[in-house]
């Protein structure tokens, strides 16, 4: 293997090590609804509406799942979500690597080579 293609793999194992840091992930996506109640003397049926509360939007078993999040956890589940983002550009940098190794022969090789600084 070339030190080009040894580069490319040294590169794909930096990627995959920042993934372990991104523990706070979560697929899907923020959505904040205004809602009324069964009262019917609330100002909610008058206009005035209840919220905004926030919610996790999610696919499981093939439908939409909307899960509730309360305002003291909002931040976080940003955070996760903006760590999902992360995790994209991550697996777009990994697979792009992995097709450059995979045009030039090496994809299979690059799963035993040995980066400088690291032993068997």
């Amino acid at each position: 293997m070339n030190a080009s293609s040894k580069k490319l793999v040294a590169k794909r194992r930096r990627l995959l090590q920042k993934l372990e840091g991104l523990t706070l992930l979560v697929h899907g996506s923020y959505l904040e609804r205004f809602s009324t109640c069964s009262r019917k003397g609330c100002a909610c049926h008058q206009g005035k509406k209840h919220g905004p509360r926030g919610y996790v939007v999610v696919h499981r078993e093939g439908r939409q799942r909307q899960v509730y999040v309360p305002q003291e956890q909002v931040a976080v589940i940003r955070k996760g979500l903006r760590q999902h983002q992360q995790v994209l550009a991550l697996l777009r940098e990994v697979t792009d690597i992995n097709l450059k190794l995979m045009r030039d022969g090496l994809l299979e090789e690059s799963l035993t080579v040995e980066t400088p600084g690291e032993s068997s």
